[in-house]
């Protein structure tokens, strides 16, 4: 197994208690960024996570592929976030992303971006902002495309 699909596993299988090992995935200075978020460092990425399952109830992540070269060191993950923000009875959309994630010599992440439409994914979710995203959505649009 790879060191992305490695990788890949725990980020599809993450919890809270995972936080304890972040200094086995992640290098000291690993630089993490998502549209809210640029942290560099293990206190700065658990920082991240901690936020999110304060906030979110039934968070996971699908992984829906992995794309590596064993001979380069940056891959690719497409990934689906499963959650429910935790003041909602129901669960959210889940939103689709693709994490850019560039590994260290010795298998572990020095650098993951997170690439989503956070406007489209997570926004328009919401009843004000979501009204305004659909209102943008439908003026911007090329007439009788999808």
């Amino acid at each position: 197994m790879s060191a992305l699909a490695r990788y890949a596993d725990f980020f599809a299988s993450l919890t809270p208690a995972d936080l304890e090992r972040l200094d086995t995935v992640f290098v000291e200075n690993a630089r993490f960024e998502d549209p809210f978020n640029a942290v560099t460092g293990l206190a700065g990425i658990r920082a991240v996570f901690e936020h999110m399952f304060a906030n979110c109830a039934e968070a996971r992540f699908e992984v829906l592929e992995c794309v590596d070269d064993a001979s380069a060191s940056v891959g690719y993950i497409q990934w689906r976030f499963h959650f429910r923000l935790k003041r909602d009875r129901h669960p959210r959309q889940p939103v689709v992303g693709v994490s850019r994630v560039v590994l260290a010599s010795d298998g572990r992440v020095r650098e993951h971006v997170d690439y989503w439409d956070a406007a489209g994914g997570l926004y328009a979710q919401f009843p004000v902002v979501g009204g305004l995203m659909r209102w943008l959505r439908r003026r911007l649009k090329v007439p009788g495309s999808a």
